[in-house]
């Protein structure tokens, strides 16, 4: 037990770095965009290469975390993940960017699958439900993350300084609290991720609609706040902050909010906050509605991924591993292509209408929420 707390200790510090490392780069994505004289089209194609380098790592780091197991693969990941964050501040132009964000997504996302695969097995060791909690901290981290380039740019920072800081006052303590004796299961099978089988199709559906609102808040709340409420960057650099601690206080009560309403009627909460809250900035346009909707999205989406999981893993019949693979894939490919379909949409029309794609998807995710009642069938 005291080998699976401290376990949970060091689970905890990879979710907050992975977190803190993407929610830094969310918060200067206005410096590159002005830096690179880039409009929605252009910072579109640059988070797709992002997306690319997650999703072609998924696979690989669900061979690299059964061969050499995932509390070392989680590890090793991490310090790439570190490392790459500076290099995305010395690129001298969007071209070398974009191959340098390609090399950040795959270290964010490689790195996502193995410390939710350490997750399980501490969850499992302590034999009661802390996922949300883990997810919950990710949150806190990237919040963190946000709050550090509010700050790099009120004292008059660049992304250099402030990107080689954060790689090591985030990155370095989170290492150390991670190098504890952990024994993960090791396989020689070979698997990779794929889309949810049909039984759990739906499920991936409401982590997709739910996780592309995620990965719009991080790369696209900023920008909305310039663009639609006239914040200045400073102030703007707060929108994914206060989203990101909402989340974070949404999910560490989520356990026992889904244990009071079940979890389809706590998914259709979350997704009816998310809907007022887009509805709201869209309505309001100003940084006080702005900052009051993005809290509203916070807490909507927090308990949608953690609820899929949780679905996934119990669906009758099928490993949890591959079921969760399927949902993840899903999930995770939601929140790094999120931004490249509201930059798309953003670019044929307006900022506005392309946040507008994220009213429709809230509202799709109530409309699918029964999925996730225990032992559904799709």
């Amino acid at each position: 037990m005291v080998t699976a707390r401290r376990g949970r200790i060091a689970v905890v510090a990879m979710f907050v770095v992975n977190g803190a490392l993407f929610g830094v780069w969310a918060a200067r994505i206005p410096a590159f965009v002005e830096r690179f004289a880039l409009d929605e089209a252009d910072l579109g194609r640059l988070l797709l290469c992002m997306a690319g380098g997650a999703i072609l790592a998924f696979p690989m780091a669900g061979r690299l975390s059964d061969r050499i197991g995932a509390a070392r693969a989680t590890r090793l990941l991490a310090l790439g993940y570190a490392l790459t964050l500076p290099m995305l501040a010395l690129a001298p132009s969007a071209v070398t960017l974009a191959v340098v964000l390609g090399l950040f997504g795959a270290f964010h996302g490689a790195m996502d699958v193995t410390m939710n695969a350490w997750a399980s097995e501490v969850e499992r060791a302590l034999a009661r439900p802390i996922m949300a909690s883990f997810h919950g901290t990710w949150s806190l981290g990237a919040g963190l993350g946000a709050l550090s380039g509010w700050l790099a740019v009120a004292d008059g920072h660049g992304p250099g300084a402030h990107f080689l800081a954060a790689a090591l006052v985030f990155g370095g303590p989170a290492l150390w609290v991670a190098l504890i004796p952990w024994q993960s299961a090791r396989s020689t099978a070979k698997h990779g991720f794929a889309l949810p089988p049909r039984a759990l199709l739906l499920v991936g559906l409401v982590a997709f609609c739910a996780s592309v609102g995620e990965g719009a808040m991080a790369d696209w709340s900023a920008l909305f706040l310039i663009s639609v409420a006239r914040a200045n960057e400073a102030t703007a650099a707060l929108g994914y902050a206060v989203y990101s601690v909402a989340m974070v206080i949404a999910r560490l009560s989520a356990d026992r909010v889904i244990v009071r309403l079940g979890p389809v009627n706590a998914a259709r909460l979350g997704g009816t906050l998310a809907l007022a809250g887009v509805v709201l900035a869209l309505a309001g346009q100003t940084l006080a509605t702005g900052l009051s909707g993005f809290v509203l999205m916070g807490l909507g989406y927090s308990v949608m991924i953690p609820l899929a999981f949780s679905r996934a893993a119990n669906q009758p019949g099928l490993p949890p591993g591959r079921a969760i693979a399927g949902v993840a894939t899903l999930g995770y490919g939601g929140m790094l292509l999120g931004p490249v379909i509201i930059g798309a949409v953003s670019h044929a029309t307006s900022l506005v209408t392309g946040f507008g794609v994220l009213a429709v998807l809230a509202a799709a995710s109530v409309a699918l929420a029964r999925a996730l009642t225990p032992d559904a069938r799709a």
